[in-house]
């Protein structure tokens, strides 16, 4: 399967990562088993993550799943008895999956999920983990976790509950049903629902009002969103006051006044 761009080395060909001019795509690339995440998927999602961060052209990125099925289905339950029998193998396999989901909530850069077809156990994990979630139609929701025995921690009941309220998510985990996408914008689980068909467009419609803002300035309310999911006794307020500062003395600054004026669209460099 090709993607356009210039892409990124990863781990695994089920881990795909390309870069179109200011939008990194990151593609879960195992559309046999709806898109299930493997270690070394999880391995290789921190790497394209730095490798993004590090650079000053990327401004969004887009997180997406392979084919018409799925975004994630979950974990590859084909690796269980190989990755996650054992103490220490499912001790190494949590230590990925949390440093990935942590990379994912970490990132300074915009991230966005788009959705189609199933998200389903760490693919809505992935999902609450970026910060703006498209859906198609068709997506589906859903944490299966009561349905196999399995328990789930703490820091991702929480960080759902924080998206969505306690009582959805006491619903989702008790029923652990599968929900519309419908459904999941009534949550709030995701931010907008769009038609199969214009996903994508709509995706990189979107990606790309982003990207053509002050970068600055979206990284400073990033950095903010990021210190508010910590204990306020961690909070790093004044790295966030710093950025705030380095706005208003960048040349974008000037930049977007001196375009307001002149009646035209400012065009940032992130400087």
């Amino acid at each position: 399967m090709n993607y356009p761009g210039i892409a990124l080395q990863t781990l695994t060909e089920k881990l795909v990562a390309t870069k179109e001019g200011s939008i990194g795509w990151i593609v879960f690339n195992n559309p046999a088993r709806h898109n299930a995440v493997s270690l070394e998927m999880w391995q290789s999602l921190p790497l394209v993550l730095d490798a993004f961060t590090a650079d000053p052209e990327v401004r969004v990125i887009i997180l997406k799943g392979a084919g018409e099925k799925a975004f994630v289905s979950g974990a590859d339950i084909s690796q269980f008895k190989e990755k996650r029998s054992g103490a220490e193998a499912v001790k190494i396999y949590n230590a990925a999956s949390d440093a990935a989901s942590e990379a994912l909530r970490g990132c300074p850069k915009p991230t966005i999920a788009m959705i189609r077809g199933y998200c389903i156990g760490g693919g809505t994990a992935t999902a609450v983990n970026c910060d703006i979630r498209i859906a198609a139609e068709d997506a589906r929701f859903g944490v299966p976790a009561a349905k196999l025995g399995l328990g789930y921690r703490f820091p991702g009941i929480n960080r759902l509950s924080t998206l969505v309220g306690p009582a959805f998510t006491a619903e989702i985990f008790f029923t652990a049903r599968q929900f519309t996408a419908q459904e999941a914008l009534q949550m709030k689980l995701v931010n907008r629902v769009v038609p199969v068909a214009e996903l994508e467009k709509y995706t990189l419609d979107y990606a790309q009002t982003i990207a053509n803002n002050a970068p600055l300035t979206i990284a400073a309310v990033k950095r903010a969103l990021i210190e508010c999911h910590k204990d306020p006794a961690q909070r790093d307020l004044a790295l966030c006051q710093k950025m705030v500062e380095d706005c208003f003395a960048s040349e974008d600054y000037k930049e977007g006044q001196t375009a307001f004026m002149e009646k035209r669209k400012p065009a940032f460099k992130g400087r």
